[in-house]
């Protein structure tokens, strides 16, 4: 039985490049596969619209073509397209043939071991030093943050199975961030090392702010860790506060010396202060939770789509309803 491989591609930008990346994929593999390419125009200022539009006209029964109203991000953009693939297994990869087409084979094959997702790592990252640099800081912070194995590096190159896929798209927040849906979806996860190139046509678009923020929906929207941190902070100053005040009311007992101002001062503002960021940590806390699940910010608004087989699929309502 032929195995239906989805692709989804987020276009940002990508006029120079996705155009070679889907031939190369559909010559690839589609001897191997029954393809079905997802691109998701995530608010692109160049003309990438008309090029997907072509691409899905060129390859009406193996490319759809989702355009967003704006540029919601990329985690945004891949599920936008999670919630329109039909495959056994899905690619999730970059426009920009950083991702080689060539590697999704050695992806494929990995996770026919039975794993739920793998993920790529490489030997070599042909990055600037600051997005090297930023990957770096952002995976110790997951080790922490969001409790990712040590050994295993998020790159955006990765492949789900379909189990993994109907779980990922469950999620309804406003600020996805996929990589953390995942880890707390499944432990089951494999990775495999492939190449990385060195981007050719176009600058990366994680710029420092874009970092900053992709750390900061990582730290606020999927973990109450920061909030937790205070908490101990707090609880660890009026413990400290109340051991200082001890240890003064039983020295000033042995030397027969009473408190000074400065010392009862210090001792009531230490416990107090203690106490109120430990509340303060216990209310963020209920609030936290109640942002993690209530928040109905849309992750996406599709301005339009045209799906692969779209034509075949009304020509068989056509016929069904003909038919009754």
């Amino acid at each position: 039985m032929s195995i239906t491989l989805s692709i989804v591609i987020p276009v940002y930008n990508g006029e120079q490049t996705i155009g070679h990346l889907c031939s190369v994929l559909i010559d690839l593999y589609t001897k191997h596969y029954k393809l079905d390419i997802v691109l998701v125009n995530d608010g692109s200022r160049d003309g990438s619209d008309l090029i997907c539009k072509k691409l899905h006209a060129d390859y009406p029964d193996q490319i759809s073509y989702i355009k967003l109203s704006k540029n919601f991000g990329e985690h945004n953009a891949v599920l936008a397209g999670l919630n329109h693939v039909n495959g056994d297994y899905c690619v999730i990869m970059d426009d920009d043939f950083q991702n080689p087409p060539e590697e999704v084979g050695k992806l494929v094959e990995e996770i026919k071991k039975g794993y739920d997702v793998v993920y790529a790592y490489y030997a070599s990252k042909k990055d600037s030093w600051f997005r090297n640099f930023g990957s770096k800081v952002h995976n110790k912070m997951a080790n922490v943050i969001l409790k990712k194995p040590g050994d295993l590096y998020l790159s955006s190159f990765k492949i789900v199975n379909r189990f993994l896929m109907k779980e990922i798209i469950k999620y309804i927040g406003p600020d996805p961030y996929l990589d953390a849906i995942i880890l707390r979806s499944t432990d089951n996860i494999g990775k495999v090392q492939l190449l990385h190139r060195k981007r050719t046509y176009s600058e990366s678009g994680y710029t420092l702010a874009k970092l900053v923020a992709l750390w900061g929906n990582m730290i606020v929207s999927f973990s109450l860790v920061p909030l937790r941190i205070i908490g101990f902070v707090g609880a660890a100053i009026s413990v400290i506060g109340l051991f200082y005040g001890l240890y003064k009311v039983f020295d000033d007992l042995s030397t027969k010396r009473l408190l000074t101002d400065y010392e009862s001062l210090m001792f009531a503002n230490m416990v107090f202060r203690g106490m109120v960021l430990l509340a303060i940590s216990l209310l963020g806390e209920y609030v936290g939770r109640i942002y993690l699940s209530l928040n109905k910010d849309p992750q996406f608004v599709i301005r339009d789509k045209q799906l692969a087989g779209e034509d075949k699929r009304d020509q068989i309502k056509y016929l069904k309803d003909y038919q009754a």
